[in-house]
């Protein structure tokens, strides 16, 4: 395969959003650092850099080839994560970051690729036309319990409980069948109190707090009340580019990471708001697009995979600051400020571009 031809079948509309999503998201780190005296934009910037050479080197190798590594790339994500559990650094108290010198890095982030890539094999290997019964969905949720309990134990329920989300994704896009799927559901539903009963008392705080922020309005239910009055401000065109008062004077923490999306509506309104939605729905119905056409259903499966993982960001990250879920942690692609989620998405992107451009070259395979 040229290496010409394959550029020249590259779908740079998606490209595009994608630039622009960045862009965006730089802008309003710049905002942030002003705020905050420190330079996160320029940090940014750099990983952002960083992601984009992964991302040219995951779209450059054909995605045909990480069927073969796919295990191994899943394994090496596990052996990241008990890394992680033994010798990771501390922070608020959570073990989730690995540091090497002047690099730390989180492994949760990639090992959302690697278990896509797992899954992608997996259900390539095994088709099922008339859907996937229990018995062929134990492998495969093995395959998620492993990474989710491991990162559950940093604790880092938020991305837990994404992966679970993805590969839930997953299963409907490959086919369950509707008895599976209804004894899935219902068994989700009667777990629910144990689920409860395991959870940490902050984590139990801030499910409480979603439901009635203002029952502990300094505690728990803080972030979401300041989050709702910074987008609430912006009106509709926003107070302007560094112009977010309810942010700059520290009334809402975290507004360069997990709550990025507050300033964005604070400086920039309903109308820079509904900009950035689209932008990602766009980026998200290409992503599905891209699955259905896919060529086979390994690069199907890492399509749908990817796309999950952005949409389930996009969606969770937003509705925590507008109050519509609990506080998570999930931070919002291209926007909140941390290298490793940063390039994670790169990757992705660069995966899904990968699966696009070759449909017209490759010839389909057997699925």
């Amino acid at each position: 395969m040229r290496r010409n031809g394959l550029l020249a079948l590259v779908d740079w509309k998606a490209l595009t959003i994608l630039v622009a999503l960045m862009v965006m998201g730089l802008v309003n780190l710049w905002s942030a650092s002003e705020g905050m005296g420190v330079p996160f934009y320029q940090r940014q910037l750099l990983w952002l850099a960083v992601g984009g050479f992964f991302g040219l080197l995951v779209f450059s190798i054909d995605y045909r080839h990480y069927e073969g590594l796919a295990y191994l790339l899943y394994g090496l994500g596990m052996g990241l994560l008990v890394v992680v559990l033994l010798i990771g650094v501390e922070v608020g108290g959570a073990k989730r970051w690995i540091e090497m010198g002047w690099l730390r890095f989180q492994p949760s982030e990639y090992m959302k690729l690697g278990l896509v890539i797992g899954l992608a094999r997996y259900f390539y290997r095994r088709p099922r036309p008339r859907g996937y019964s229990l018995r062929d969905l134990a492998v495969p949720f093995l395959m998620v319990l492993g990474p989710a309990a491991l990162v559950a134990l940093e604790p880092d329920l938020g991305t837990a409980l994404l992966l679970f989300l993805i590969f839930f994704g997953v299963v409907l896009f490959c086919g369950i069948r509707r008895r599976s799927l209804l004894i899935l559901l219902a068994a989700l539903a009667s777990s629910a109190p144990l689920g409860w009963s395991l959870l940490k008392d902050y984590q139990r705080r801030r499910i409480l707090a979603f439901l009635d922020p203002y029952s502990d309005p300094l505690g728990s239910g803080y972030h979401l009340i300041q989050s709702k009055i910074a987008v609430g401000s912006g009106g509709l065109w926003g107070k302007g580019f560094l112009g977010g008062t309810q942010c700059k004077l520290q009334f809402l923490p975290q507004y360069h990471t997990d709550f990025a999306f507050a300033l964005l509506g604070e400086e920039w309104g309903f109308v820079g708001c509904a900009i950035v939605l689209i932008l990602f729905l766009l980026l998200i119905l290409w992503g599905l697009e891209t699955a259905f056409k896919a060529k086979d259903r390994f690069g199907a499966v890492i399509a749908v995979g990817v796309t999950a993982m952005i949409f389930i960001h996009v969606a969770v990250n937003i509705g925590m600051v507008l109050g519509m879920l609990p506080v998570v942690g999930l931070p919002l692609p291209f926007f909140s400020y941390g290298g490793s989620c940063t390039v994670a998405h790169v990757m992705g992107v660069g995966l899904l571009l990968n699966v696009r451009s070759r449909r017209h070259l490759l010839a389909p395979r057997r699925t």
